[in-house]
């Protein structure tokens, strides 16, 4: 049997074939697993969805999706939903498939399995999703991670919000299709079960053959040694490290060893939460190397050891804590079959019921364009954020800001936007968002200073408060904090009592976004131009146990923390885009937080990747971390150039060379991701301050950041492109050359655009690299000298310069030499072009600054190379904006052509 129906059917219609019924654009499906609601919410998206509908309804999906006409099969077989490009099937039996307009499967075999569970007095379920998965199919986004995974296909993360750790419950893969996750609550992609402690994995021996521990060995500085049996490694939280010896681990070293027995033969999942310095060897082998991070600030490293039953295999723990409270866990996973490994899993802690969209399309832009059809368009960001921003932890006077910027200006660095990081208030004032008068003596005159330098002017606003200042006292009596954290006396590291606003009520995004303006925006008059929120997971304090955390943010206004764990960072960027729009409509919101979720983009809002730490590890991981982040349909990210929290080797001397090297090649590194920020904590991080002038860090920093803005034509075209075409910017190779299998693992490489290869350099003395060159001709960028792709190859990297690459048909817009983003503004732009293939652009601009582009005023000049010709094509303008008016044109590096466009199409024979 057969119906077709129309664009949105309105009537509820009941069908003579008994296993399915349709309401509108909705058909629910009787099946022996229960029911299953398939929802067309567009010609390549179909909704999934089994359980109850959340109170509310989605926090990421905007409201009003449309549909698309669709014909239903329902026969003995199953019921089949087919729109024109692509079909879904749900068997009798609750198996769920998707096939392409092709009649090829795309994602097969799934199921969805529903537990009872109630929190809080609310009803739902603990949620798991599956669905079969080809051996050679890979997996791509699920947020930003620092575990150095890429390909996510047969790993395991655990989604949830912290510093350095942004978990998106979206993913996109090579067979055309993506997923996204309805789904708030701590989840784990891949195996569905806890990591437990090494003895309810292993048989535990101590170094001395006794069962039932691993034997503990800390050896203070001055000598004093303690020992004692560890049944488990888990001091991996605030209340876990109370179960350490009292032993004075300053400067201590620690070892654990002795052997596991596996209970079964197989390859092990290991995870390890490191601060300090840790390695590890199992068997002899070295599976973690010496690795570092801040002692407050952990780490989770994950590695595989293959154990064979009953055999016992030695293992060693090395630790170094490095500095205060530290900590360390190891975990194991259980044994999973090779099918369960292979599989597709998703599973949720507490939801009212499964609930996901999949989205086909023929390319992982289409994707992506079809996520950002559910969870909202990307603004375009301000201009200047895309130059160079200076920041540090963190400048403490308003003479401070001025003298800063003043300085980048008096040396001819390029740099737009200065950030005024925590603690301008006084001390136990957290909140107030007031500045302390002798050191800010007049705010607003700080701002007409920076704007008088063409600068910009960025600060943090935390939604956090101590429970002392004015602005706690008016958001509790309204009921719009969370409580417990009050009731508990939790006080941060500073020591004071605090606690965060509710941003899940409508009325405390309000409240919070009118305090704000009264204490900042339009009392400075309206001139700060962005906002820097951090600790947006939120985090009350570091490496609080979950249910804990969960507990002090709990009742939510919208229901119990556990639902809503994974969110909050959503809410609270939609108080400050819908609050400043709503004072100045016209003025670009911009803001920066540090964590985020589906449909973060839509709030004219951008994440960094938290306080990483000042490792190379650290540098190599925020590629992974950038692009794992990107590809999850969130455009725009940065990182703290050059790590957060520094390693204590480098406040001596004698790491000098180490500190600035590792600098040059962050900032190399930085200068090719969507926002160029430096940051961190002493040393400084101005440029002078990380090397005089004339040294070849100086020299090599200020290079790439004259570069930044030279490419600034093609960068903020990007930045349109993202609104217009929905594109991703930062681009992991398998987006651009999807049938290149090799490309597929490459992880410390990517697309910057459609013409930039970046390969930055993440070993110290390293002068030469590795780069995977994908099929077709490129070019080296410094020197124009063509490689041809398909391979692998060795390739200089001088101190001075990273590898990079262009792609043989790209157009590449370059500006000239200029000191800020609005800098020489009409002046001609020059087009390059790389020979070797047919190839297009689209040159975007507008004001930079406003919403007119909302309204039509922006300039998009369609760029098409023809390679056989010889000819550049320059579009007909599309859009009000005036734009460029001179063009020079050139091949790679040759003569140029000079051009005057009046906005009609015109052709350029080279």
């Amino acid at each position: 049997m057969k119906r077709l129906f129309p664009f949105l059917t309105v009537l509820a219609l009941a069908c003579a074939c008994s296993n399915y019924s349709i309401h509108g654009n909705r058909i629910d499906v009787r099946t022996g697993a229960g029911r299953i609601s398939l929802q067309v919410v567009g010609s390549n998206i179909i909704r999934v969805q089994s359980g109850h509908e959340r109170a509310g309804g989605s926090l990421v999906v905007l409201p009003g999706q449309e549909s698309a006409p669709f014909e239903i099969t329902g026969n003995s077989s199953g019921v089949i939903v087919r729109t024109a490009e692509l079909c879904a099937r749900v068997s009798p039996e609750g198996v769920i498939s998707f096939y392409g307009k092709d009649g090829s499967e795309l994602l097969g075999g799934g199921r969805i399995s529903l537990t009872d569970k109630k929190v809080e007095g609310r009803k739902g379920y603990e949620v798991r999703t599956t669905f079969s998965s080809p051996s050679d199919e890979a997996f791509y986004g699920l947020g930003q991670h620092q575990t150095g995974e890429f390909n996510r296909k047969g790993t395991d993360e655990e989604l949830y919000q912290y510093n350095t750790k942004i978990s998106v419950p979206f993913v996109v893969s090579t067979r055309g299709y993506g997923l996204l996750f309805d789904a708030y609550s701590y989840s784990r992609w891949g195996n569905p079960a806890a990591g437990l402690q090494l003895a309810e994995s292993f048989t535990l021996f101590d170094k001395d053959g006794q069962e039932g521990a691993l034997t503990g060995t800390y050896t203070a500085a001055d000598g004093t040694v303690l020992t004692r049996r560890e049944s488990e490694i888990r001091f991996d939280d605030e209340f876990a490290i109370r179960n350490l010896p009292e032993f004075n681990l300053e400067g201590a070293t620690v070892v654990y060893e002795g052997w596991i027995e596996a209970p079964g033969s197989g390859d092990y999942r290991f995870s390890q939460y490191y601060a300090g310095f840790q390695r590890t060897l199992i068997g002899g082998k070295e599976l973690m190397s010496r690795r570092w991070r801040p002692a407050w600030n952990p780490n989770s490293y994950r590695y595989t050891a293959h154990l064979e039953q009953g055999v016992r295999t030695p293992i060693r723990i090395e630790w170094e804590p490095d500095g205060g409270v530290s900590y360390i866990g190891l975990k194991v996973l259980p044994l999973q079959t090779e099918k369960e490994l292979g599989q597709l899993s998703f599973w949720s802690e507490f939801e009212p019921g499964a609930d996901f969209y999949f989205i086909a399309g023929d390319s992982f832009d289409n994707v992506i364009a079809g996520y950002r059809t559910l969870t909202g368009k990307a603004q375009v960001l301000p201009k200047w954020a895309l130059g160079f921003w200076q920041s540090r932890e963190r400048y403490s006077t308003q003479d401070e800001i001025v003298n800063t910027l003043a300085e980048f200006r008096r040396r001819g660095i390029p740099v737009d936007n200065i950030v005024q990081d925590w603690q301008y208030w006084l001390p136990d004032d957290w909140g107030s968002h007031d500045f302390d008068p002798a050191r800010y003596p007049d705010p607003e005159k700080m701002l007409d200073d920076v704007h008088a330098m063409n600068g910009r002017f960025m600060i943090s606003v935390w939604p956090k408060f101590y429970t002392s200042t004015q602005n706690y006292k008016e958001l509790e009596a309204a009921g719009y904090v969370y409580r417990h954290a009050v009731e508990d006396s939790l006080r941060d590291w500073l020591g004071y009592h605090q606690t965060f606003y509710d941003a899940y009520a409508s009325g405390g995004r309000q409240l919070f976004w009118k305090q704000m303006d009264e204490h900042l925006y339009s009392r400075l008059g309206r001139k700060i131009d962005a906002w820097w929120m951090d600790a947006s997971e939120p985090n009350l304090r570091d490496c609080l146990p979950k249910e804990y955390m969960q507990w002090l943010l709990t009742p939510t206004a919208l229901g119990p923390a556990t639902e809503y764990y994974n969110t909050y960072a959503l809410v609270n960027a939609q108080a400050i885009y819908e609050g400043q729009r709503s004072v100045e409509p016209d003025k670009r919101v911009f803001l920066l937080t540090r964590n985020g979720f589906a449909g973060l983009q839509r709030y004219s809002t951008a994440s960094w990747s938290g306080d990483t730490g000042t490792s190379w590890e650290d540098m190599r991981t925020q590629i992974t971390a950038g692009l794992g982040y990107s590809m999850s349909g969130l455009p725009f990210w940065g990182m703290d150039i050059g790590g957060f929290s520094v390693m204590s080797k480098f406040h001596d001397p004698a790491y000098q060379d180490e500190w600035r090297e590792l600098q040059t090649r962050w900032h190399q590194f930085g200068a090719f991701v969507p926002l160029f920020r430096t940051h961190g904590q002493w040393p400084r991080r101005e440029l002078w301050n990380i090397a005089p002038e004339g040294t070849p860090t100086y020299e090599s920093i200020l290079y790439y950041i004259k570069l930044r803005y030279r490419l600034m034509p093609y960068v903020y075209s990007l930045a349109g492109a993202v609104h217009f075409d929905d594109y991703t910017i930062m681009r992991g190779l398998p987006m651009d050359f999807p049938g290149d299998t090799a490309a597929r693992e490459v992880s410390d490489q990517w697309m910057f655009g459609p013409a930039l290869m970046p390969c930055p350099v993440c070993e110290y003395g390293a002068r030469s690299r590795e780069v995977y060159f994908p099929d077709g001709v490129w070019y080296d960028f410094y020197t124009g000298a063509a490689v041809s792709g398909g391979r692998a190859a060795s390739v200089s990297a001088p101190y001075e310069r990273i590898p990079l690459y262009v792609r043989a048909g790209s157009i590449l817009p370059v500006g000239p030499d200029i000191q800020w983003s609005g800098d020489k503004a009409g002046a001609p732009i020059e087009l390059r072009v790389y020979p070797g293939a047919d190839g297009s652009f689209v040159l975007y601009e507008d004001d930079g600054l406003s919403y007119a582009y909302e309204r039509g005023e922006y300039s998009r000049v369609p760029l098409h190379w023809d390679d056989a010709a010889r000819t550049l094509t320059v579009g007909a303008r599309e859009g009000s904006f005036a734009g460029t008016q001179r063009f020079s044109v050139c091949i790679n590096g040759s003569r140029p052509v000079e051009v005057n466009y009046d906005g009609s199409k015109l052709q350029v024979k080279l």
